[in-house]
């Protein structure tokens, strides 16, 4: 079994930050059902803006295209800033999914499909 890449939103804009949650990463369902993300999946978040990378579990947010850092997570990135949420599972082999770009509003603006070539 290997580590491969299961889903990716790519582009994804902080729309809050909150340190005193008991952490992970909030995310709305839309977002997460386009992607194929289920809630309290672990993810790696990267932050576009800082370099800042770390890993969490995802929170559903029923707030339209909510985005918000929480608990330590909140140290790393700032409201605005542009981040890639990617997922990842352990398979025998890689198994094609679809990157979820959004546009400056977290709505989803183009949707590409990684396969293996």
């Amino acid at each position: 079994m290997k580590h491969y890449v299961s889903a990716k939103i790519h582009g994804v804009r902080v729309t809050d930050k909150s340190v005193d949650y008991n952490g992970s990463v909030s995310i709305c369902s839309d977002l997460m059902r386009h992607a194929g993300i289920e809630q309290f999946e672990k993810v790696q978040i990267v932050n576009l803006e800082n370099g800042n990378r770390w890993e969490t579990y995802v929170i559903k947010s029923n707030d339209s295209r909510a985005f918000t850092l929480n608990g330590g997570g909140a140290f790393l990135g700032d409201v605005g800033d542009k981040c890639v949420v990617i997922c990842y599972s352990m398979r025998k082999r890689f198994k094609p999914f679809d990157i979820i770009f959004c546009d400056e509003n977290n709505f989803v603006s183009q949707v590409m499909k990684y396969e293996n070539s």
